[in-house]
């Protein structure tokens, strides 16, 4: 069977996405690499296929265009400006918003009729646009949403009591943004409550650690790909591998009419049904507050215009 998977965007996110598809075990077999720089994806699909002597999969890479997307089962979007130092991903919407018009349009004249995966921030309005523009039912759109943020969490949180970040069951859920929180009320280790192995003012520092890394990253390196690219990967296998894995990536909430960070059942449908979470007082209006500042960027773009 070809699980074929397109990129649009082969810029960093995009280009570490591809990398850690070569370096890991994938049920992806052939991609296609699709930017406006047509010679430079030339040049990316050859280096990534010098390395196959060296990857535990018989993944082919090749350049493309819109029409290649066809047949794919995926479509990941990672196109789009870029975020700058200071900026917040909310400041992209109307540079996006554009960019993604154009793109959809192209992708669906193709005859595309699998799944998008957005990387594009501020993600959970691209891909709430990129349902729009599409038409696609909303469980065939997804957004990476706060699959990177839980990573983060979890790695901060197995960093401070020195275990394996796998035995962190714990999701950053909301806006894949300044609105994002944790749940502590349903955060365990194993399966013994977070708040036994840490005090408050820990877990607040984990929190502020984990909304602000990718501002931190961004002032350092100039912009954030490889732990996105590998989360992009986790999304992909869950689809092609029919997993129904749970991932906080973003669904569409139909109550809300968002798409918005939240544990996911994932799979060959896509973002097969969401996950309730019992919320306390305190965690409900954090993500209350999450779905205004995304249905007030949402009113602001031109699908609601």
């Amino acid at each position: 069977m070809k699980n074929k998977v397109a990129i649009i965007g082969c810029g960093n996110v995009g280009m570490s996405y591809a990398y850690a598809l070569l370096n890991q075990r994938t049920y992806v077999n052939e991609l296609i690499l699709i930017d406006l720089n047509y010679e430079k994806t030339v040049g990316e699909a050859m280096d990534l296929n010098h390395g196959l002597a060296f990857a535990p999969s018989n993944l082919i890479t090749k350049a493309g265009t819109y029409q290649d997307c066809k047949d794919a089962k995926i479509v990941v979007i990672a196109a789009g400006a870029n975020q700058n130092p200071g900026e917040t991903r909310m400041d992209l919407i109307h540079k996006n918003d554009k960019i993604f018009a154009s793109i959809i349009k192209e992708v669906n004249k193709s005859g595309f009729d699998g799944i998008y995966i957005i990387a594009t921030n501020p993600v959970d309005v691209m891909t709430y646009i990129t349902w729009k523009h599409s038409g696609f039912a909303p469980n065939k759109v997804i957004g990476s949403g706060t699959t990177l943020d839980t990573a983060r969490l979890r790695y901060e949180v197995a960093k401070k009591i020195n275990i394996h970040p796998k035995n962190v069951h714990a999701y950053v859920i909301g806006e894949h943004g300044d609105s994002e929180f944790v749940p502590w009320s349903n955060a365990n280790i194993g399966i013994q409550n977070i708040r036994d192995f840490l005090e408050e003012e820990e877990l607040e520092e984990i929190c502020y650690n984990v909304r602000n890394a990718a501002y931190h990253i961004i002032e350092k390196k100039g912009n954030t790909s490889y732990g996105i690219g590998m989360s992009l990967v986790r999304i992909t296998n869950a689809i092609l591998g029919d997993e129904n894995l749970i991932l906080s990536v973003s669904s569409y909430d139909e109550e809300n009419d968002v798409f918005i960070g939240g544990p996911t059942i994932v799979n060959k449908n896509g973002a097969d049904k969401r996950i309730f979470v019992k919320l306390n007082e305190e965690e409900t209006e954090k993500m209350n507050n999450s779905i205004t500042v995304l249905k007030n960027a949402i009113n602001k773009t031109n699908v609601k215009n």
